[in-house]
């Protein structure tokens, strides 16, 4: 598929992606196929936690979901290049621990 892996995986969330959760911790690549994906008219999920980290692409990722999602998906995400894994468990938690109250 001429990418990275975890953007070629992206392609097996089709099925499931209209009404899902997707959280992304790490790769922005994965970021970048998902709103591809989004802008081709595929349905969307429910929410998008998007914390890519590193000096390649992740801020720029991260900027293309403010502009991409704005008025279309509900999404929580960090400027710059910060994120991670741990930053994007935290905000599964936080969601889930409001859910229950």
């Amino acid at each position: 598929m001429g990418t990275t892996r975890s953007a070629a995986a992206v392609e097996f969330w089709r099925p499931q992606l209209a009404g899902s959760v997707v959280v992304i911790g790490n790769a922005p690549t994965t970021l970048f196929k998902l709103l591809e994906i989004l802008a081709e008219g595929v349905e969307p999920p429910a929410v998008i936690l998007g914390f890519p980290v590193g000096f390649v692409g992740a801020a720029e990722s991260k900027e293309l979901l403010v502009k991409q999602c704005r008025e279309t998906v509900p999404f929580l995400t960090l400027s710059g290049r910060r994120g991670g894994s741990a930053m994007a468990a935290a905000a599964v938690n936080a969601i889930a621990k409001y859910a229950e109250n």
